[in-house]
């Protein structure tokens, strides 16, 4: 395990015990725990992307601020939903948000999670071609990203622009070099993580697997990085994919952790019907340091990654949630291998 960061769900409600009650409040304290967790020694700050949910949303309006803000720390998404996205519009707001960050973007993308409201997406303007589903649509937006991201120059110029325009045909601009290579999907099968490889994209495996064995969460997932390394490794990209898990620590070292997290219930794996599909879920892992260690030294699937993303309660606030990074890159995550 080579890095550590953070994974934002971006939940604000006006419930009682809540430090997090409005959009503003979800969005400013996004950047502060960004900044926290940059000073804390993290190495990624990571964010959910929900529509018509009180959850956060627009994800380049706040990367653009997460970069403003810091100067090392990793920014990215976990993960932008393909169905809704226009992939130019797109590539235009990851150009410009990878470039104000100095390079430091890491974009999730993929065919999103279960929705609040009934085919979102057409609300955005997005509707599958015939004979097309929505996660082939999503697909075919990706595709179409990972070109432009590239710099492919496709646009035939006006022969009276406004401004001059170099010669040939133009790209959207700003265009970010490296940025292709700093983009992942983020899978929920074994096959998918197969077409992942095949695509050219890093491995963002999913915080749930659409599929059920019958083995643990950590060990199909594990097979499905192991599947994932092994089609790049025929497929000539050009540089080492990174792959990345998400997992929920929360190590006890005080009444207030006790108290949140002391009786945790989802120790174990969960399994369900998700969409018509039996899926299956990690676990929390809640407990002493020293256990933790001892447990998390057991996940194959973190043995596998090179990067692990810390699922943070947010509306319990900026200062517990750094209390909770601080606890795992102290006491944790240097028992892993960390730094």
């Amino acid at each position: 395990m080579k890095r550590i960061g953070f994974l934002s769900f971006g939940h604000w409600s006006p419930a009682p015990g809540s430090q997090v009650r409005s959009a503003a409040d979800a969005l400013h304290q996004s950047v502060e725990l960004a900044v926290a967790a940059e000073d804390l020694g993290a190495d990624g700050a990571y964010f959910r992307v929900h529509h018509f949910a009180r959850q956060l949303a627009s994800p380049f309006p706040l990367l653009a601020a997460v970069g403003a803000r810091t100067t090392r720390i990793e920014i990215g998404t976990g993960v932008i939903d393909m169905r809704y996205e226009n992939p130019l519009y797109m590539a235009e707001d990851a150009g410009a948000a990878d470039l104000l960050s100095g390079g430091r973007l890491q974009l999730g993308i993929s065919r999103g999670s279960p929705e609040q409201v009934i085919d979102g997406y057409r609300y955005f303007g997005h509707e599958p071609a015939p004979g097309e589903s929505d996660a082939d649509m999503a697909r075919r937006h990706a595709a179409r990203f990972l070109e432009v991201v590239e710099g492919e120059a496709f646009a035939e110029p006006s022969p009276s622009p406004m401004f001059p325009n170099p010669p040939g045909l133009l790209r959207v601009e700003p265009h970010s070099p490296g940025l292709r290579e700093r983009i992942w999907w983020g899978a929920g099968t074994r096959a998918t993580a197969e077409w992942t490889a095949r695509q050219g994209m890093n491995l963002m495996s999913s915080t749930l697997l659409t599929e059920d064995t019958g083995v643990p969460f950590h060990e199909l997932q594990a097979e499905q990085i192991q599947r994932f390394r092994d089609t790049w490794a025929g497929q000539g990209h050009g540089f080492e994919p990174r792959v990345s898990v998400s997992r929920a620590v929360f190590p006890l070292l005080t009444d207030l952790d006790r108290a949140y997290f002391g009786r945790d219930t989802h120790d174990t794996d969960q399994v369900g019907v998700l969409e018509g599909v039996r899926a299956r879920f990690g676990k929390t892992y809640a407990g002493e340091p020293d256990q933790l260690v001892d447990q998390l030294a057991q996940d194959t699937a973190v043995a596998a990654a090179d990067t692990l993303l810390l699922t943070v309660p947010t509306m319990l606030g900026v200062d517990y949630n750094a209390h909770v990074l601080d606890a795992v890159l102290t006491h944790v995550a240097p028992a892993l291998g960390w730094r």
